[in-house]
């Protein structure tokens, strides 16, 4: 029995973190990250939304392809480094950091409106500084 409502509380618990969790709606617009906040929208879909699965590989995908062109065309010599990851860190954790950056910034229209790559390296520049 306890066991029972352990489980019927875990499913509520659950129930209402999704259902409270924010829906932003992405549209076929947003693929073409014009801005930051296009990004945003493409990154920030959940997995009830139809469009995720495509959303979720289209935002790692840009996220790794920023961080590698970063790490690329950075070096000590010529160019310094903006993001300076630990080795473990995850498209994931870019991907959180990237989004709660967003949450602190968004009524910053400027920034918003900035092209996505600038957004995304303020974003990762903000949660993994260079010394």
């Amino acid at each position: 029995m306890q066991a029972r409502d352990t489980y019927r509380a875990a499913i509520i618990v659950c129930t209402l973190g999704i259902a409270g969790a924010p829906v932003h709606a992405v549209e076929d617009a947003d693929f073409n990250f014009d801005t930051t906040e296009d990004l945003y929208g493409v990154c920030a879909t959940t997995p009830e939304q139809p469009e995720h699965t495509a959303a979720t590989l289209a935002c790692r995908a840009f996220i790794e392809a920023t961080v590698q062109y970063h790490d690329a065309v950075s070096d000590r010599k010529t160019m310094k480094r903006l993001i300076c990851y630990p080795d473990n860190a995850t498209i994931g954790d870019g991907r959180r950091a990237f989004l709660s950056w967003v949450e602190a910034n968004e009524q910053n229209a400027e920034r918003m409106q900035d092209i996505p790559v600038v957004g995304l390296v303020r974003a990762l520049a903000t949660r993994y500084p260079c010394p």
